[in-house]
């Protein structure tokens, strides 16, 4: 049962990791651009451009979602992530998750039994997940690959037990038996939906099709920059007697030419020169687009448009990176409460049900942090709602609108 099992998982993650590589590809900006053949000449064809439009769209949203703490902790779950380094831990599931959809969260029994957490990327995991908790009820995952990419160390979740796999033998001394209900590699989703449940990719296809159309318009202009430095030149009526190095005239100052034995001379013209605006406007409106697909403005992909802004500027023009960001607020929380839950069944070795999590909350530092004057608004804003309604605004609310947490 668990070889088939094994071996289902193993076909499923292969079907789904080359996707994720190309998205990996792209964020590193290590990908491959598709040339159009016939329009670089051939002395010009190693010119090679990466473009980071795709990284920035993932960083900028998940430099925007920083996770605080957990609120109504009964079971303290907020002190098993503190103790398995929060901040790296919950930054590199976010990233991770934006990049390849979907990321996830390892739970193992330390030497001491007490469980650590590590964050394994979206090509090195998959499993069957429960719509209804988006826990796994099967999970597969390579811990450890050899230089050439190929598994060294494997391991097979299932509800109560994990085995682990080295070079494809079952190591029976590794095995864990434990008393969570569900596998213990937790999903950490990006935008899910009915019909995938995995989420969505921060790097979507449009993302990667306009990164091709840019950085081909950049290597076109960079060809025709050759024509726009040095323009083209001709003469018409040269003597054939004559020798003419086009190369050494280029860079003299003087050029002269005298009347042959008809008493007829050459006539000296140019061409016309390429202008680089049609490349500086096509790549304006690749970045245009760009970013009503990410939501960001073309001062984010280093393109500026007016004198700095403010921050309600700043926050007004990010109006919909806001509510992308809550979004992805929403997700990863639950994935978070989930990975907690089973980590607090390994710590206390009691199956917990997922519902006795329910009135744990996790809470985030605001997505814009608020500057002076902002600051002071809500400032009279909270005070005029104590006015009316006293106590209604507390500590932990106002942590939430502010990022402040004062002196205890």
């Amino acid at each position: 049962m668990e070889n088939g099992e094994l071996e289902m998982l193993r076909k499923k993650l292969a079907s789904k990791r080359t996707r994720v590589l190309l998205r990996y590809g792209y964020y590193e900006m290590k990908n491959r651009i598709k040339e159009l053949k016939g329009l670089i000449p051939d002395d010009l064809k190693w010119l090679s451009y990466s473009l980071g439009w795709c990284a920035k769209a993932v960083d900028t949203l998940a430099d925007r979602i920083v996770f605080d703490r957990f609120t109504n902790d009964s079971f303290s779950i907020d002190q098993i992530y503190r103790l398995n380094n929060a901040d790296i831990l919950f930054s590199s599931a976010v990233l991770s998750a934006l990049i390849s959809s979907c990321s996830f969260i390892y739970i193992g029994a330390g030497e001491d039994g007490y469980p650590f957490l590590q964050v394994v990327d979206g090509s090195n995991a998959t499993g069957r997940i429960d719509s209804s908790t988006n826990m796994l009820t099967e999970g597969y995952a390579v811990l450890e690959r050899d230089d050439y990419g190929r598994p060294v160390m494997e391991a097979l979740f299932l509800p109560n037990v994990t085995m682990y796999y080295e070079k494809g033998r079952l190591r029976d001394d590794l095995t864990l038996y434990h008393k969570a209900p569900y596998a213990l590699l937790v999903p950490i989703i990006y935008r899910p939906d009915a019909r995938r449940p995995f989420g969505h990719s921060r790097i979507s296809r449009s993302c990667m099709d306009i990164t091709q159309a840019v950085v081909r318009t950049i290597k076109r202009s960079e060809v025709s920059a050759e024509f726009y430095s040095i323009p083209q030149k001709y003469i018409l009526g040269l003597s054939n007697n004559i020798e003419f190095n086009g190369h050494e005239a280029s860079l003299k100052e003087f050029v002269s030419f005298g009347k042959d034995e008809n008493g007829d001379k050459p006539s000296v013209g140019q061409f016309q020169q390429q202008s680089m605006t049609p490349f500086t406007e096509q790549f304006k409106m690749f970045a245009s687009i760009f970013a009503g697909e990410t939501d960001l403005t073309l001062d984010d992909l280093g393109v500026p448009t007016a004198n700095p802004s403010s921050y309600e500027a700043i926050k007004a023009s990010h109006e919909a990176l806001k509510l992308t960001a809550r979004k992805a607020q929403r997700t990863f929380g639950t994935g978070f409460i989930n990975a907690g839950c089973l980590a607090a069944c390994l710590r206390d070795g009691i199956a917990y049900d997922r519902r006795a999590f329910v009135d744990t909350k996790p809470t985030w530092l605001p997505i814009f942090e608020p500057d002076a004057s902002t600051l002071g608004a809500l400032g009279d804003a909270i005070y005029k709602i104590d006015q009316a309604l006293p106590g209604f605004v507390g500590a932990e609310t106002l942590r939430q609108l502010t990022g402040l947490e004062g002196e205890s």
